[in-house]
């Protein structure tokens, strides 16, 4: 298994890879269609599957479990990438909601995408700037989070593995966390699921694929729309937002 420094830094080769700097804040969702020929699918995969990545010579795909958090979500995309990456096994790879304590390279994949989020050096800044030299209390952990763009229970973690937290906390750090953070000016965003219509839906390489034929006439019109339904993109298809909203607005 590969140490945390090593992890750490392959996260940073990968955020400037992708132009980013290695310390700030990411939106990994608008991050990763840079990639080139990957496509990004957001599904409900159920209780157990937080995501899966697939790859190969042909296909280079990552799926995301649309039903579990935002923060989540963001969380197991990063943890994807590492499998996208760093994983030298090829194939059809499903990753658990609870990790298998068993499997060192998934451990490894969590803590790639905990760093690829709150790299080392930004999260001991911003600590030191929140809380000073005293201990690491609920509401910092609520506004690291919030900060960073990771679940509660990562960011928990991640303060437990750097020494900031006792992870016999863990009970009094988990209850009213969505109150807590709404009381303290933030959007909860970060707590709550995909919006029920939004849940399937995929983005990427296999909508420029689509295009591509569309703008050669290389299928029928028809061929077109059932090509975007089956990547759940029935508002490209028929055009819903531009009739549900009235046409685009452009500031």
């Amino acid at each position: 298994m590969l140490d945390k420094l090593e992890l750490n830094t392959k996260a940073q080769e990968l955020r400037e890879l992708l132009g980013e700097d290695a310390n700030s804040p990411i939106d990994i969702f608008s991050l990763v269609n840079q990639i080139e020929r990957l496509t990004l699918v957001f599904y409900p995969l159920g209780e157990n599957i937080s995501g899966m990545c697939v790859k190969d010579r042909e296909i280079c795909l990552i799926a995301i479990n649309s039903t579990m958090s935002y923060g989540r979500q963001r969380f197991s995309l990063a943890h994807e990438l590492y499998h996208l990456y760093y994983d030298d096994e090829s194939g059809f790879n499903v990753c658990a909601k609870k990790l298998d304590p068993k499997s060192e390279n998934e451990k490894c994949a969590d803590q790639f995408a905990s760093y690829f989020l709150a790299p080392y050096k930004s999260l001991r800044t911003v600590i030191q700037k929140i809380a000073g030299k005293g201990p690491v209390s609920f509401r910092n952990v609520i506004a690291l989070e919030q900060y960073f763009g990771m679940s509660h229970l990562a960011m928990f973690w991640r303060l437990v593995s750097e020494g900031y937290l006792s992870s016999d906390k863990l009970d009094d750090y988990s209850h009213g966390v969505i109150s807590a953070a709404r009381n303290l000016g933030y959007d909860d965003k970060l707590y709550k699921p995909t919006p029920v219509e939004f849940r399937r839906r995929t983005y990427g390489y296999y909508l420029q694929q689509v295009e591509a034929l569309r703008e050669r006439e290389l299928v029928s019109s028809g061929k077109i729309d059932e090509l975007l339904l089956d990547a759940f993109r029935d508002d490209i298809a028929f055009g819903l937002d531009e009739e549900n909203h009235g046409g685009e607005a452009i500031d």
